[in-house]
């Protein structure tokens, strides 16, 4: 119900906010005519794009600055000055379009009192929005009346929730405790043993079990409870902790399901990205059979052996695939690891060597300009890897692996990754490296695989590639 009344409020202030941008287009228009003595006049149709362009931007950017989100501004200063900025882009936009296309008839005071009067309609329209949800909301005679029934901890969690709640209007009544020695608290109403006394007696709309997962309750009986009376209710998962962002509820054919990501990649997430795989990889490919030829003579010419390099490599959920490269290394580079295993850099699980002798003259080339990793293109258009992700480990690195660091492995491996562009040659721990690819994987967003592919670029066109 929350969620639907959330959906409900945004649609309605996001028609409310066009229509304020739309009447200050408007009103903005009779003004310049009215104070040029009618002796300017603006192009239909430039004025409706304008408008229009306006109004669609305006929506983006306040959805941007989280003003159409599940929860109430924390104050009117930050309000307006969240309205003040998407305005100015607004605006920023518009004066740049109208600067690009030089319309001559485009009068600059019309620019002016438009900017003006949106930002003065959209703050009011705001304002009063803002005084019914703090204020208004709460008063009326069909507000929802809500108890929470649980510990302290919890309970106070799901109240300072709902407090900031966008709704039609919602008040907690108190709490209602597990145990009847708690009921002395001036917050606690009741305990869960007279439940059904506590919802008649302060008229309650909804119930909120916000239980610890104590199998002395029956949970069950509650609830059947609650159905009888005709009261709704919800649950706080007892899995869930305060700040866990990876549990969800997802529903199946009917069947619900509580739901523990492993990342922060949704399906709309993955797609993207696989659009972006797609693209790249076969620009990547493109440009690996191009620089081919030139490559493979000088890797023969400096040394025996063949021009790619193939070794298994671990992927997604422990997947074994074959890794392409350019071959930078002499034809024994495997056989002597070994030998050279008590000059590891690397803290953990990672095998790097500085000055690594295995590493052919041609090879430190291909290796300080990133040549080498052409090849990967052709594993990311097999769907084997992203162009952003993890590092690829080898079966003999994975072996070494404690529980956690196992996640790094949860998604597919990438050509580049935040460990790369945060410091290729200078981080020497594993367990950094790690802390590193949970991050990007806990915090994941589209933009960021842009930052980084860009970051990448930067790093390479100043040849600190890997050593």
């Amino acid at each position: 119900m929350l969620q639907q009344q959330v959906y409900v409020i945004n649609m309605v202030l996001m028609v409310m906010d066009a229509l304020c941008v739309i009447t200050s287009g408007y009103m903005a228009y009779y003004i310049s005519l009215y104070m040029s003595g009618r002796t300017w006049a603006m192009d239909t149709t430039v004025f409706v794009v304008s408008v229009l362009f306006v109004m669609f931007l305006n929506n983006y950017l306040m959805g941007r600055f989280h003003l159409y989100g599940d929860t109430r501004p924390p104050s009117s200063i930050r309000l307006l000055l969240s309205i003040l900025m998407a305005v100015a882009i607004d605006f920023a936009f518009l004066s740049a379009g109208v600067f690009l296309y030089k319309e001559l008839n485009y009068s600059r005071a019309f620019l002016s009192y438009f900017a003006i009067l949106s930002f003065v309609l959209i703050a009011i329209n705001r304002l009063l929005a803002q005084i019914y949800f703090n204020f208004l909301s709460k008063r009326g005679f069909n507000v929802r009346r809500i108890v929470v029934i649980g510990d302290t901890q919890r309970c106070k969690i799901v109240m300072d929730t709902l407090q900031y709640q966008l709704s039609y209007g919602h008040k907690i009544i108190g709490f209602v405790s597990t145990h009847r020695e708690d009921i002395c608290s001036p917050d606690i109403i009741g305990c869960l043993d007279d439940l059904q006394g506590v919802l008649q007696q302060h008229n309650i709309d909804e119930v909120v079990f916000a239980l610890k997962g104590d199998r002395d309750i029956d949970l069950y009986k509650h609830l059947d409870m609650c159905r009888k009376m005709g009261i709704p209710a919800r649950i706080l998962p007892a899995l869930w902790e305060s700040g866990n962002q990876l549990l969800s509820m997802e529903i199946c054919q009917g069947v619900p399901f509580i739901t523990m990501s492993d990342s922060n990649i949704n399906a709309t997430g993955l797609l993207y990205k696989r659009i972006l795989d797609i693209v790249g990889g076969l620009v990547g490919t493109i440009l690996f059979f191009i620089i081919y030829p030139f490559v493979a003579v000088a890797i023969k010419l400096d040394s025996p052996g063949p021009v790619l390099f193939k070794q298994q490599r671990v992927g997604r959920h422990s997947r074994v695939f074959n890794l392409f490269k350019f071959r930078s290394m002499h034809q024994d580079a495997e056989a002597r690891k070994q030998e050279l295993m008590q000059m590891n850099v690397m803290n953990g699980a990672l095998f790097k060597l500085e000055d690594d002798p295995r590493i052919t003259r041609v090879g430190k080339f291909l290796r300080k300009t990133s040549l080498d990793e052409f090849p990967q293109f052709l594993n990311v258009l097999k769907d084997e890897m992203s162009l952003v992700g993890t590092r690829p480990p080898t079966l003999d690195e994975v072996e070494k692996y404690n529980p956690e660091h196992l996640k790094r492995i949860s998604a597919k491996p990438g050509i580049t990754g935040l460990w790369q562009v945060s410091g290729r040659n200078q981080i020497t721990d594993f367990n950094q490296v790690v802390e590193l690819d949970c991050m990007y994987l806990d915090h994941w967003r589209f933009f960021d695989d842009l930052k980084i592919l860009a970051k990448t670029i930067f790093v390479v066109l100043q040849r600190k590639g890997a050593q």
